[in-house]
């Protein structure tokens, strides 16, 4: 039986997106499979002591943006270290990823997450734009009907239940990797979960 990794993210998640293609490769390599669970952050933090960026002390924040440009030029990942559509609201995106999984699978939803993820960090365009997230799936060879079902109540609920299933499971940042009940937070920690998956 294949090795099931939940993926816990957010849509805006710049850590996320460095992390993003080496997860999926390490996952394809393992035959692991990865159950693709965008998550509503904004419910998590109150309960595990998180603060959304506005709100962290100055000196977190000016340490965040070094960290960007530190990862930006160690992984050779194109980032804009201020994109013009940033703060936004991810819940549009992660609910349209939502309806692709459910749709057309998880690995289709994971080169959709792929190309959202550029679209903010690298490419300059506003994700809670339904016309952006429009063009997306026209890039990636999707249906557009996908985005009309991206705002029905069952696909709400999925993402509501992915939120409590975080919670549940002690996530409390994005992104996490949960192997066996064992959470793995940040790409930085991608390493340990090679090592995990080597052991299955």
């Amino acid at each position: 039986m294949a090795t099931a990794i939940d993926y816990y993210f957010t849509p805006q998640s710049p850590w996320t997106y460095f992390g993003h293609t080496r997860f999926t490769e390490m996952a394809r390599k393992a035959g692991a499979t990865v159950r693709v669970l965008p998550t509503d952050f904004g419910k998590v933090f109150p309960i595990s002591g998180g603060l959304p960026l506005g709100q962290r002390a100055p000196q977190r924040q000016a340490y965040r943006l070094m960290e960007l440009k530190r990862f930006s030029e160690n992984l050779q990942l194109q980032l804009n270290i201020k994109p013009a559509f940033f703060p936004v609201v991810g819940d549009d995106a992660a609910r349209l990823i939502i309806a692709v999984d459910q749709q057309d699978g998880a690995e289709v939803a994971m080169r959709l997450s792929a190309a959202v993820f550029k679209a903010v960090w690298a490419e300059e365009r506003n994700i809670a734009d339904a016309a952006v997230l429009a063009q997306l799936l026209n890039e990636q060879g999707l249906s557009a009907e996908r985005l009309t079902q991206s705002r029905s109540p069952d696909v709400q609920q999925r993402y509501e239940a992915n939120t409590r299933q975080a919670i549940d499971a002690a996530v409390f940042g994005a992104p996490s990797y949960v192997i066996d009940g064992e959470i793995f937070w940040g790409q930085d920690r991608l390493e340990f979960v090679a090592k995990k998956l080597a052991t299955k």
